[in-house]
């Protein structure tokens, strides 16, 4: 089951002109599902206009602040970021699942890293509970963060970064890269491109002593990034990705009017395990994904951006065969094994068995 919490909002903070920080609390007894692994996200949910939204925004503060907190910046058109910016106020409660997601590496106390953060706009929030856990729990590793913006007014978190700095000096390097601003050094304005990330690693920073590298940010900027670190050296190991919610639709979408399947039309019958119980149904081979089959056949399965970004929405083939048309969230090792996107699945083969309890 897709089990969601109540969250008290304890604060509202306003960052940018157009982002808000929110600093939420569990209820008595909830704590422990919401401790959350440096790098996770939260899946809210919220109902606009009578259609439910999920949406899914990372936890920005460190393993060691005592908060929960996420950062939430408006996107044109989005109802919930809209919402979360313009309406809501300390004392609302929110509707969250437990932290998920595995945008994070091991924490090692005794070891001497060097980490290297890429984050594009409010793809800052998830590196930021990266490096602010790094930095408390790894004493003798370093962080460098390239930071890209389009101005100086955009950057979130700008005074906290600051602050870090000073608390941990010589361990953290910041670079801010604007498009738009020009900066006293030229190698600092523009985008953050194949050409840009050559210029960097040539003049700035040594790649060769990077340990494990994070970016998050819109896809082409992170897969230039992903592709001059190869270049570098790095392996894909060393490479950990997260889409920032890019691909997540921001506008509340009416609810589809149902149509009749054609009687000709490929069928395929549908096994599907969750919190073990299982359900068979018959869908469609095309048209319809596996995740929306199983919620019409009344399974509460669990999913959030249904763009095959966050993950949330994970399961494991055991037999049969099926179709991914988009995957940001699952790496190859995960593919083979056999897991897939249930929002981005649609089956080949005329019976398909699925567990999400795997």
């Amino acid at each position: 089951m897709a089990r969601f919490y109540p969250l008290d909002v304890a604060e509202v903070r306003r960052e940018t002109r157009d982002a808000v920080v929110l600093t939420l609390r569990p209820r008595d007894g909830d704590a422990d599902a919401f401790a959350f692994t440096q790098g996770q996200y939260l899946t809210f949910r919220r109902a606009f206009d009578g259609v439910e939204l999920r949406r899914s925004y990372s936890i920005c503060a460190g393993r060691d602040e005592g908060a929960l907190k996420v950062g939430i910046k408006r996107v044109e058109g989005g109802a919930f970021s809209t919402w979360a910016n313009q309406e809501l106020r300390p004392g609302d409660v929110l509707e969250a699942m437990p932290p998920m997601g595995t945008f994070h590496a091991p924490i090692e106390p005794e070891v001497a890293k060097h980490y290297l953060g890429f984050a594009g706009g409010s793809g800052i929030t998830p590196v930021l509970s990266i490096l602010k856990t790094v930095l408390a729990r790894e004493p003798r590793s370093r962080f460098t963060l390239v930071y890209a913006n389009r101005q100086i007014s955009s950057i979130m978190f700008r005074e906290e970064l600051d602050d870090l700095k000073s608390a941990h000096l010589g361990r953290l390097s910041v670079v801010h890269v604007l498009e738009s601003e020009t900066q006293e050094i030229d190698l600092f304005t523009g985008r953050v491109d194949a050409d840009k990330c050559a210029a960097l690693f040539r003049l700035w920073i040594d790649v060769g002593s990077v340990d494990t590298a994070f970016i998050c940010g819109p896809e082409p900027m992170m897969l230039a990034i992903a592709a001059s670190l190869r270049e570098h050296g790095l392996s894909d190991a060393q490479i950990k990705f997260e889409l920032f919610a890019s691909g997540q639709p921001g506008r509340a979408r009416a609810r589809a009017a149902g149509t009749a399947a054609s009687a000709a039309e490929a069928q395929c019958e549908a096994t599907v395990t969750l919190d073990g119980a299982t359900r068979t149904f018959r869908m469609p081979k095309q048209g319809e994904s596996l995740l929306d089959a199983a919620l019409a056949n009344s399974l509460d399965a669990p999913y959030a951006c249904k763009a095959g970004v966050c993950s949330t929405c994970r399961a494991k083939v055991l037999e049969g065969e099926a179709e991914m048309i988009t995957n940001h969230a699952l790496e190859d090792y995960e593919v083979r094994q056999g897991y897939i996107l249930t929002c981005q699945c649609y089956p080949t083969t005329d019976r398909l068995v699925v567990s999400y309890d795997q």
